[in-house]
């Protein structure tokens, strides 16, 4: 990776030994690893022993998860938050676990669309839940560094899944409580 990245640099018509720039190749492909380390995680470790019997059947909401995530197209960040909630089925999760899920699959190569399904998907199916709602409100480095170049631009995904899908009060309660 430290070679792309050299290739790079010289490709956009810079010198890699130049001073400020001897060591870039090497802290550039640390910097991707760490930003796709999701690649290198495993939820079934992440969620590890944090799994309970559901002693409630209220609405669990996380709310404010702020997440970074590289656009697919572009290698460009993404920078926004995470809303999760979850009406437990069989089981509760610990709410630290909720927030490292996110960022497994923050930091890969991400879609926001892809991103939110992702995560409603895997508390759903994992926690046994009786619904799930995630809604992803982020800016994209993409549209706003380059292309339309529009700076205020605020993308939001939502994933309702279950009773957040089936029911309007339920999908009401938990829109209204993280808005």
């Amino acid at each position: 990776m430290k070679d792309a990245y050299r290739h790079i640099i010289t490709a956009i018509g810079e010198d890699p030994k130049r001073e400020g720039l001897v060591k870039t190749p090497e802290r550039a492909a640390e910097a991707m690893l760490y930003l796709t380390q999701g690649y290198r995680q495993n939820v079934d470790e992440i969620i590890g022993g944090s799994l309970y019997q559901a002693d409630t059947d209220e609405m669990i909401i996380v709310k404010d998860i702020e997440l970074y995530s590289l656009c697919e197209h572009h290698l460009l960040p993404f920078i926004g938050k995470c809303h999760v909630a979850y009406l437990p089925g069989e089981y509760q999760i610990g709410i630290s676990k909720i927030a490292r899920i996110v960022d497994l699959y923050a930091r890969r190569l991400q879609v926001q669309e892809r991103l939110t399904r992702q995560i409603a998907e895997i508390l759903f199916d994992r926690l046994k839940a009786g619904g799930v709602g995630v809604v992803i409100e982020a800016q994209h480095l993409c549209m706003m560094m380059r292309g339309v170049e529009k700076q205020n631009s605020i993308m939001k995904t939502s994933c309702l899944l279950g009773y957040f899908r089936d029911r309007a009060s339920t999908r009401a309660e938990f829109l209204q409580l993280i808005s």
